[in-house]
């Protein structure tokens, strides 16, 4: 299945927070977190996830992605042997117009960055945008997750922010 999302920052106003009508728990690893590829484990809530991702497209706006739920205990397992650097996150589910937001709250090592996500039908569909969103940083590699695994967010200067 090709996925297709935009990705951007998100302003620092509690705002996104009021707005969500659900929150989950998010903890996932890295089997693989090659930029061809990537092989991730993911707890979410009460679920266990294995999710394999393509190659980006070029404006970074797609790429394949196959997704298996499997039991949490089989995902704990496989978080042990995934690469160091586990992303942990509060994930807030907020409607706005006809889309679903999915704005991430990071912790640990990623505490203080902010990003939110919409899925897409198409390339070019347009979206109403909150007043909490800020900047674009669609296909910004520095702002994939398994990317974040390596290089958190606590680690960059001001300068690379």
């Amino acid at each position: 299945m090709q996925e297709i999302e935009r990705k951007f920052l998100i302003l620092d106003i509690p705002d996104f927070r009021d707005e969500a009508f659900s929150k989950t728990r998010i903890v996932q690893g890295y089997l693989n977190s090659a930029l061809e590829r990537t092989v991730r484990v993911r707890i979410s809530g009460d679920q266990g996830f294995l999710t394999i991702k393509g190659k980006s497209s070029s404006d970074g706006l797609s790429r394949f992605e196959w997704e298996k739920e499997i039991p949490v205990a089989e995902a704990e397992e496989l978080l042990k042997l995934c690469e160091p650097g586990i992303i942990e996150k509060t994930r807030y589910e907020i409607k706005v117009g006809c889309h679903i937001f999915e704005a991430d709250e990071f912790a640990g090592e990623n505490d203080g960055l902010l990003l939110a996500e919409v899925e897409l039908h198409y390339p070019q569909e347009e979206i109403e945008k909150p007043s909490w969103l800020g900047a674009e940083v669609t296909g910004n590699k520095k702002y994939y997750n398994s990317y974040l695994s390596k290089f958190p967010f606590k680690e960059w200067t001001n300068f690379n922010k």
